[in-house]
């Protein structure tokens, strides 16, 4: 038996497999598996686990490698060896494939490769030539592979065509299955997902943030940009949540605007301009919009980004001390709304006796219909950013398209003939773009309200969950008060509500 758990024997070997891309068609990772077993019997060993690292470059070090970085720093267990079907399987680089062979014979451990005759010695000088000399022609490899790469990129780069993978909300049409790239669209889906976040933001910055919408893309169950790219090229999905630091990227990039990209900047075309392959996601007044609503601030109200089951936390308070209510669960009980502030000793509830308390299920469901029935008819209109005519923005990036012709020519880069005819060319049709723009009439961006057609009742019965009914709450401006059966005031609900707080726009 070629597999079997750790039994102490002295070959218990880890199997090593690495592969930069997978692709469908790739039978690699089935021929470095039965080279990996062949390796270990020839050495009589046996395979307790496999540390399979796929889409891993072979420049990344061993040791922070996904699946094997563990293992070589002792966290996996205990384990006898190595064994790949090469040595450029664990790595493309000398340095790494040396000090991983250095810290197996250090250890005492077996290191051992298809095609060589027995573990490697790197105490003997034979053995050591041989392996360094392996791992040499594995980055020599390496180096042509990403000179190639680097080639195409700027030759691709200055035809004016992407490479490398789609940014969140395009998709690449080739005409030839595994071609060139043709053109550039959006996404269908994606587009519309990453459109509908930028709005409510922009809707809303205050209450609306890349925190709270990668929650609630994440509770909707749509594809983070990670496993969109996946399904896209045919692989599965990892099940990996949205974040907010990438939403907001995406939301920041200039890429959003169409234009082709390299090193987070567009990339200049011949006339001066930014590249563009296909229609943005939005236009620049947009952008400069996003911008602005994006800065990092402190929200009042951080209820937005919690996934958990609870209607009405952080908007539920305590009718005697004026402290939040937490929700308390126990095996015997169902869940309830209940102030713990006096037991925790908070000096602002030494008075709190006795502490209000109702099952959640209860007062969910009393503020449920008293709300449906306060507003439910109304009909929602929505705030949503319009961004104008554009007229100022395109002439700041026409202003900024010359400045970098000026600088350019300033240091020597336009002087031939033929250029500095190019140069003055392209220099007037700015200026006179640039001229008509001034006599275009600007209609400024901002915010304006429109009907979308459906009432309160319908948003809520085409909630996902009870997290995104909490939301429409937090846009009405309900907070609920909880009073003791005993207390003098016999309430149990109270909202607040008003234009200041009426991002939903109801009529």
């Amino acid at each position: 038996m070629i597999e079997r758990p750790y039994d102490g024997c002295g070959k218990c070997l880890l199997g090593v497999r690495r592969l930069s891309r997978m692709k469908l068609a790739t039978s690699s990772p089935g021929r470095q598996r039965e080279d990996v077993l062949t390796a270990a019997a020839s050495v009589g060993g046996h395979i307790i686990g496999w540390a399979d690292d796929w889409e891993v470059s072979g420049a990344t070090d061993p040791m922070t490698r996904p699946k094997l970085g563990p293992w070589l720093r002792d966290e996996r267990g205990l384990y006898d060896g190595l064994v790949a079907a090469a040595v450029d399987r664990l790595g493309r680089n000398v340095v790494d494939c040396l000090n991983t062979g250095y810290k197996m014979r250090d250890e005492g451990k077996l290191l051992v490769t298809y095609g060589h005759d027995g573990p490697w010695d790197l105490d003997d000088q034979v053995d050591e030539n041989r392996f360094t000399m392996e791992a040499w022609g594995a980055q020599m490899e390496l180096r042509a592979i990403q000179r190639r790469n680097r080639s195409a990129t700027e030759k691709t780069r200055a035809a004016g065509r992407p490479k490398g993978k789609p940014s969140y909300g395009f998709q690449y049409v080739r005409t030839v299955m595994g071609g060139k790239i043709d053109h550039v669209v959006l996404h269908p889906r994606a587009s519309a997902v990453i459109r509908m976040a930028a709005r409510r933001i922009l809707a809303d910055p205050e209450n609306i943030t890349p925190s709270s919408e990668a929650a609630r893309l994440s509770r909707a169950g749509e594809l983070s940009p990670a496993d969109h790219l996946a399904v896209m090229y045919g692989k599965p999905a990892g099940g990996r949540p949205w974040r907010p630091t990438s939403l907001k990227n995406i939301l920041l990039s200039e890429a959003a605007l169409g234009y082709l990209m390299h090193e987070g900047k567009p990339v200049i075309g011949r006339d001066g301009n930014p590249v563009r392959l296909c229609e943005g996601l939005w236009d620049r007044p947009t952008h400069e919009a996003l911008k602005k609503a994006l800065v990092a601030r402190r929200t009042p109200w951080i209820g937005r980004r919690t996934n958990r089951d609870y209607m009405l936390t952080e908007l539920a308070l305590c009718g005697q001390c004026h402290n939040r209510l937490y929700t308390q669960t126990s095996h015997d009980q169902p869940p309830r709304y209940v102030c713990t502030a006096r037991n925790k000793g908070w000096l602002s509830a030494r008075d709190c006796r006795p502490a209000p308390l109702i099952r959640a299920q209860l007062l969910d469901a009393y503020v449920e219909e008293w709300f449906l029935q306060t507003f439910g008819d109304g009909m929602i209109f929505e705030t949503v950013y319009d961004g104008g005519n554009g007229v100022a923005e395109r002439m700041a990036e026409l202003r900024a398209s010359r400045e970098r012709l000026r600088a350019d020519r300033e240091v020597g880069l336009y002087d031939a003939p033929d250029d500095a005819a190019w140069f003055r060319e392209k220099y007037a049709a700015m200026g006179q773009e640039l001229a008509e723009l001034e006599l275009e009439p600007e209609r400024p961006p901002g915010m304006v309200r429109r009907p979308t057609g459906e009432t309160v009742q319908d948003r809520w019965d085409k909630a996902l969950d009870v997290q995104a009914r909490k939301e429409i709450l937090m846009d009405f401006g309900v907070r609920v008060t909880l009073y003791p059966k005993t207390a003098p005031v016999r309430c149990v609900a109270g909202v607040v509500h008003g234009p200041e707080r009426d991002p939903a726009g109801v009529a």
